[in-house]
């Protein structure tokens, strides 16, 4: 190794010795030339032909084996190549992302969102966003309110789409819409007939929930205690869909929002009391910058207040007489 080499090692890293001579070496690589390799960098052969010297003075390793005015790669010259290769296509690919993030027209938006939201709500405020602004592009995280927050803390995401809306002097919020919840009983229950029942009806039955943390199940231990109980709770889960599995098999009722598609083998119930909704909205770091595509989207978010859901549909009774509540 060179005394200017091991003096700049001593006080950088090889990332720093060697990053300015990658694409030189790799030229020469393909070309296994020097000549060649030194008209596409548009620099001097001699110039280049040093520059080689030197990177393997410094590497203490022999990269190429001369032959005249050709070379050849040693074992080692085609490993450092490969791994130059990757390198520099890395760089080229975070460039280019830095470059696309920078246009206006074209940038990206970091966006989370609650699980329920996933099958058809977000997918349909994407597609219409992006007939306006078709180069916009999204990097979306599935996830539950709390951890949404925190991943906007850490710079993850620009913005979330969240219930319940949080509060806290380091976030901007706005709420946007509401959506009901229904009771959701196996098929055969002893409520299955029913349009509509008031939630101390359920008082006695095992709940199917989410785990604690959510804010689902935060707002489900709320609204039964209105109703002046505290619910059994028989099995927790993560996933809505995995809850209305469970109360198909006959495990227990749960307060959900409407599915996406029916699922059979359940009733959904509209809860007449106490009032069963919860409230969509979206939050924002406080004080940040956003880039134009996501200033874009908020805005979007924000003339779309009341319309976030779509339109509910009336839970049907299940076959049979429909008792009176």
């Amino acid at each position: 190794m060179s005394s200017n080499a091991a003096a700049e090692l001593a006080s950088g890293s090889w990332s720093g010795l060697l990053a300015p001579r990658l694409t030189q070496f790799a030229a020469v690589a393909r070309y296994e030339h020097i000549t060649q390799a030194a008209a596409e960098l548009g620099v001097p052969q001699p110039t280049l032909s040093r520059a080689i010297a030197r990177l393997e003075a410094d590497l203490g390793v022999s990269l190429l084996a001369r032959h005249g005015r050709t070379v050849s790669l040693t074992p080692a010259g085609r490993a450092f190549a490969r791994s130059c290769e990757r390198a520099l296509g890395e760089v080229e690919r975070a460039a280019d992302a830095v470059r696309s993030d920078a246009d206006p027209a074209a940038g990206k938006v970091a966006f989370g969102f609650l699980h329920t939201m996933g099958p058809e709500t977000v997918p349909a405020l994407l597609r219409e966003f992006r007939e306006s602004h078709p180069r916009v592009r999204f990097a979306l995280v599935q996830s539950y309110g709390e951890d949404m927050i925190e991943r906007m803390r850490a710079g993850e995401l620009d913005l979330c789409l969240t219930s319940p809306v949080p509060e806290a002097p380091d976030l901007v919020t706005r709420r946007l819409d509401e959506q009901r919840l229904h009771l959701v009983v196996p098929a055969d229950h002893r409520l299955a007939t029913r349009r509509r029942v008031r939630l101390g009806e359920a008082a006695d039955e095992p709940f199917v929930t989410l785990e604690p943390g959510y804010g689902l199940r935060r707002l489900t231990d709320a609204l039964c205690e209105q109703a002046g109980f505290r619910p059994r709770v028989a099995f927790e889960g993560e996933e809505p869909e995995t809850l209305r599995g469970l109360v198909a098999a006959g495990l227990g009722v749960s307060l959900l929002p409407p599915p996406t598609v029916p699922r059979p083998g359940v009733r959904e119930l509209a809860v007449s009391a106490p009032r069963a909704v919860r409230e969509i909205g979206v939050a924002w770091m406080a004080g940040h910058p956003d880039t134009r595509p996501v200033a874009d989207f908020k805005r979007f978010l924000l003339g779309r207040r009341g319309r976030i859901t779509g339109p509910e549909p009336e839970p049907a009774p299940g076959p049979g007489p429909t008792p009176a509540e």
